[in-house]
């Protein structure tokens, strides 16, 4: 009802995602997303161990394109995804998987623009950002720098560097209340 509900207003991707990355706990979302037309972005919990391997996630993701995910996403929660071992992982996912890859990380160990920038080297479909007033540190890396980046470069998004200025400064006074 979750799901439906978040389609019928408006929400049309839905990410579910399992700590533990066991897929039977995302299976019903999953369901429910197709079901009520919604686009399912399926979340892998990176992290890093002896078992949390590239071939480990490039299994995971074929799990999970085989469950009916329309995007497989990488999920940094903790930023521990660095910026060589994410161009590797992106590629091999790429070779791997048919559906497009989502990269969501954090900037928490400060290497999270680089970790984006490597990863849209790679071939990655959709990176997470949030704007200034609100990335970096623990959020997402700043969408503002990502873009004047790639600003002019084969990757140029074609966002609009003054209108994101203008909308970050919208913003100034909620992360403001936020910290103080």
């Amino acid at each position: 009802y979750f799901v439906k509900k978040s389609i019928d207003n408006g929400i049309d991707i839905i990410r579910t995602f399992d700590a533990l990355n066991d897929l039977r706990n995302m299976e019903t979302a999953v369901k429910a997303t197709k079901q009520y037309n919604g686009t399912a972005e399926v979340a892998m919990s990176y992290t890093i161990s002896p078992v949390h391997t590239e071939e480990y996630f490039v299994g995971l993701a074929k799990r999970i394109e085989d469950m009916g995910a329309d995007l497989v996403c990488i999920k940094d929660m903790a930023n521990l995804l660095l910026p060589y071992p994410a161009y590797s992982l992106v590629k091999k996912l790429k070779e791997s998987v048919k559906v497009p890859i989502v990269l969501h990380t954090h900037n928490t160990t400060g290497t999270g623009d680089m970790t984006l920038l490597k990863a849209i080297e790679a071939g990655v479909d959709v990176v997470d950002t949030a704007l200034s007033p609100l990335g970096s540190g623990t959020a997402q890396p700043a969408t503002e720098s990502l873009v004047a980046t790639l600003k002019g470069t084969e990757y140029d998004t074609g966002l609009d560097l003054e209108l994101l200025s203008q909308a970050a400064e919208l913003f100034r006074p909620v992360a403001k209340r936020l910290t103080d």
